[in-house]
């Protein structure tokens, strides 16, 4: 069965993570994504996290970019824009991540794209937004995570501040490229005429502070972090992982009581709360020391008899093993032509009647020029023949 995006048709622009992390979703669940990239391909191929690579193929690329065609066009050459034109014309949506402006220049913005094909939709996805003062500015995840404040909620009031360790921004942007994407597509099922979305980085981070920046606006004062590991500056312990005899474990909202009853923790009998703000370093150095009497097995065991919340604290080892993670089938493979079998993270979303899938690996570069010159730009052999040959697009 097809996904539930099946016969959406995507003209990605995007590179790097935010765009292609979103159309990657939009592919995953059913939607034709035809991947435009520059005639040497997308900045990932040429980059990746831990310098992983393959047989030749970037470990990162191919985190974002199945179930995908390939196609390398030199936009600024004036038959590839006309290429990128006629493939607008076919598609449903567009999405970009350029700095603001590039597309215009190149001929491509919404303006233009919406007078040809007036259903478009367009997205565009920056790092600051479309206008202001850090408008030409690099727009990359941690430097995102500076300006939003993000460093002085993670680790321990005596240290630096400290990124989060995987490129939040970034996939929350993706995250909203893909709901704007489809809000988009539902508003135009009722009006006929597409629109413009714009997503950026920043906005998307800000969000995720919904609580946090919310009970600072409202009297809460700057977020203090602890001395002591409470992952949460608003948070109280005893909140937070724990070292046991063995491993760690981690312990979330609990009334205090029961749970300083059940690890042997005296001097909380009457404290029914879940949480101490006032002196919580020492709450919880009181509960370290009780955590240490036994195993992180024996604690789960014991505690989640007593509905108490808590959890093991996996390596990536542990999550590769975590009967949960399998039973979600959230560890699936695929094959690829150059890279073989490729092991990664399954489709987080289920859908009874319309599934999504892995169709198709990350595409090598330009291996679908000709099929998608033919499908969706309508152009005939010889046509196509006179592009390769004029490096309009690549071979």
């Amino acid at each position: 069965m097809a996904g539930p995006l099946a016969g959406l048709v995507v003209a990605d622009f995007t590179q790097l993570a935010q765009g292609p992390f979103a159309t990657q979703m939009m592919g995953d669940l059913g939607a034709e994504i035809v991947k435009i990239e520059p005639v040497k391909g997308d900045w990932m191929r040429h980059w990746s996290m831990a310098n992983l690579y393959i047989e030749g193929e970037g470990g990162s690329f191919l985190s974002f970019n199945r179930n995908k065609r390939s196609i390398g066009i030199d936009l600024k050459h004036p038959r590839g824009r006309e290429v990128a034109l006629r493939l607008v014309d076919r598609a449903d949506v567009v999405i970009e991540n350029f700095r603001p402006g590039v597309m215009e220049r190149l001929g491509l913005g919404y303006e233009t794209l919406a007078e040809r094909n007036p259903r478009i939709i367009y997205c565009a996805s920056s790092g600051w937004g479309q206008s202001g003062p850090y408008v030409t500015r690099p727009g990359q995840d941690l430097l995102v995570q500076a300006v939003a404040g993000v460093g002085y909620l993670n680790g321990n009031a005596d240290d630096p501040p400290r990124g989060v360790g995987v490129g939040i921004a970034d996939f929350t942007a993706g995250f909203h490229i893909v709901y704007g994407v489809l809000a988009a597509l539902y508003a135009r099922d009722r009006t006929g005429r597409g629109q413009r979305v714009d997503v950026n980085l920043l906005n998307s981070i800000l969000n995720l502070h919904v609580q946090e920046f919310t009970l600072y606006l409202n009297g809460a004062g700057l977020p203090e972090r602890s001395r002591s590991d409470i992952p949460g500056a608003y948070l109280g312990a005893p909140y937070g992982f724990y070292r046991t005899a063995d491993d760690y474990i981690a312990i979330a909202m609990n009334p205090i009581n029961k749970l300083a009853a059940l690890v042997g923790v005296e001097g909380y009998e009457e404290c029914a709360e879940s949480q101490v703000m006032e002196g919580r370093d020492q709450v919880r150095a009181d509960f370290q020391e009780g955590f240490l009497r036994k195993t992180t097995q024996e604690w789960l065991e014991i505690l989640l008899a007593e509905d108490i919340w808590c959890a093991p604290v996996n390596d990536y080892a542990a999550v590769e093993r975590d009967p949960q993670v399998l039973e979600n089938e959230m560890i699936v493979e695929w094959e690829h032509p150059k890279a073989g079998p490729v092991r990664g993270v399954g489709i987080p979303v289920k859908f009874s009647d319309t599934p999504g899938e892995i169709r198709r690996p990350a595409p090598l570069l330009g291996e679908h020029a000709e099929e998608i010159l033919r499908e969706f730009a309508g152009y005939g052999d010889e046509e196509i023949r006179e592009l390769q040959a004029a490096g309009a697009v690549n071979q």
